[in-house]
């Protein structure tokens, strides 16, 4: 076994059910490490370590419950599982305020401990999973740490976070497209710190937060005295943005007639300030979002195809949520953890029965929903949290939805079994060479 492969560390001082348990669960390729004792494990455990701990309450010397809180004070995120005896109700309630991720009563039958081991180990790859991404993020220095802050191991988050850093330096325009909530201005942001320009400003407009009135103003600046009220000067957010990048979000929504100025600014990238004769050179590069289809708008004429051709030099396309649902669990813990600490609470387990209404739920506020269900889950908002009540399943079509499910499915247990295929074929039953056609399939990757 290798010491990156995720693993169960088994503690339980009866070599009969030792052993009944550890075949229990090499039967069903998870690795395990047994231990006849509490001191034992504690020096084979390391915080970090890719494992969970499986041990009896009472054990010779220091019982279950003085290594759970001494495990937990090393490594909070650690999920330890607690086997208890027939009637222990209240050590079993304590175990649980201790931060014990669940318990075992004896006699359990094999499926029972097999089930809470897989739920456990999915837990700890995805905090480890969290806490490296975070690391990654807070070193910083780097642009491969900066893409990271687009979480998800889809192929098609992949590809995107090895578009961004292809053209990040090239100073080419670009214009993302995708639905609420998936994320545009995160992906703008990235392209900027990725950038040589990202000592200089990033400059965000939201063309549908403005009236039209100021939007001028607020684009080109002014003079003083250029209009009624404009007592001193003005910079405007284009010349800001100069040495930088300018991030015009939703630009669907930006008037015609200012879409004849932006683009002569794009073209000869100088500008004028309302009530100046004077042109400005300004040096930005232009990002620009929609939720909408710009070339059908501009073929309705509803947005001006010069501007649409000038600004699709470069095209980006976030997928939403329901169209990379193998992300979902990684996304929901890593919303949950942020949630838990800013509101002191404890990240309760993800169950079966909500990783159910996580992957059914069809996300129409992709992302952004997705936070704010993590959010509610924390809170401790019943068992509808998301979206406070009846599931949506959206218009996904069947064969769609089960390679979505399958993906994430294959997904989960190879990173269970430390990208093994051995194990993971052996863990989903199926042949080595089907389960290599369907990780080509899925763009997955896995270790022989």
């Amino acid at each position: 076994m290798s010491e990156h492969e995720l693993h169960v560390l088994l503690v339980e001082d009866d070599p009969a059910v030792r052993l009944g348990c550890e075949q229990a669960l090499d039967l069903e390729g998870i690795a395990v490490r047994a231990f006849d004792s509490a001191e034992a494990v504690r020096t084979a455990f390391s915080p970090g370590c890719p494992a969970v701990v499986i041990s009896d309450v009472r054990l010779p010397g220091k019982d279950g419950l003085t290594l759970l809180r001494e495990l937990r004070t090393l490594d909070a995120g650690l999920p330890v599982v607690l086997i208890t005896g027939h009637g222990d109700i209240n050590m079993a309630v304590q175990a649980m305020k201790d931060g014990a991720y669940d318990f075992l009563e004896k006699p359990f039958p094999p499926e029972q401990l097999v089930e809470v081991a897989r739920r456990a180990l999915e837990k700890r790859a995805l905090t480890l999973e969290v806490q490296t991404l975070r690391r990654q993020l807070a070193e910083g220095g780097g642009a491969g740490q900066v893409v990271q802050r687009l979480i998800g191991r889809s192929p098609a988050m992949e590809q995107l976070r090895r578009m961004i850093l292809d053209l990040a330096d090239t100073d080419a325009d670009v214009l993302i497209h995708g639905e609420t909530g998936t994320g545009k201005e995160l992906v703008a942001r990235c392209l900027h710190d990725c950038s040589r320009r990202r000592e200089r400003h990033f400059v965000p407009l939201n063309c549908g937060g403005l009236p039209e009135s100021v939007f001028e103003s607020e684009l080109f600046g002014h003079e003083a005295g250029a209009f009624t009220g404009a007592q001193k000067q003005r910079i405007g957010r284009i010349e800001y943005a100069s040495g930088g990048t300018l991030f015009l979000d939703e630009i669907e929504t930006m008037p015609l007639v200012l879409q004849i100025k932006l683009l002569r600014v794009f073209q000869e990238r100088v500008i004028e300030r309302l009530g100046a004769n004077r042109p400005i050179p300004v040096d930005c590069r232009v990002i620009a979002a929609s939720k909408a289809d710009l070339r059908r708008q501009a073929d309705e004429g509803r947005f001006r195809a010069d501007l649409y051709y000038r600004l699709n030099v470069v095209s980006l396309e976030i997928p939403p949520l329901r169209e990379r649902r193998e992300d979902i669990p990684l996304l929901f813990e890593h919303f949950a953890q942020e949630a838990a600490r800013r509101y002191n609470r404890e990240v309760p387990a993800v169950d079966e029965s909500i990783s159910r209404q996580l992957f059914a739920h069809a996300w129409p506020g992709n992302v952004r929903e997705l936070r704010n269900a993590a959010d509610r889950f924390v809170l401790g908002l019943g068992r509808n949290f998301i979206g406070g009540g009846a599931l949506e399943t959206g218009e996904l079509p069947l064969a769609r939805a089960v390679e979505a499910f399958e993906s994430a499915l294959i997904a989960e247990a190879l990173r269970r079994h430390g990208h093994s295929l051995a194990r993971t074929a052996q863990a989903l039953q199926v042949a080595k060479t089907t389960l290599h056609d369907k990780l080509k399939k899925y763009g997955l990757t896995g270790e022989s």
